[in-house]
């Protein structure tokens, strides 16, 4: 035996039937924020942070690179 339901109502509808919270200000504050972004262009804390928080490990690595080489570089005498 099979039963079909079909129910008709929007996605804000249903996840009121579901009780899932209204993200709908979290969302446009995520999108205002984003366009801001895009039309400013993004500074190069913002890259830090971001760079940081996607690859955590690379920036790290760059650092000890960066270490290495100064220490490989002679230092001229006085």
């Amino acid at each position: 035996m099979k039963v079909t339901f079909d129910i008709e109502c929007t996605p804000a509808e249903a996840r009121a039937f579901f009780g899932l919270p209204d993200l709908t200000p979290i969302h446009d504050l995520y999108l205002d924020r984003l366009k801001t972004t895009m039309t400013e262009g993004v500074s190069p804390a913002d890259f830090e942070k971001i760079t940081r928080a996607w690859m955590p490990g690379i920036v790290d690595g760059f650092e000890q690179w960066q270490k290495m080489f100064t220490a490989a570089v002679p230092k001229p005498p006085l």
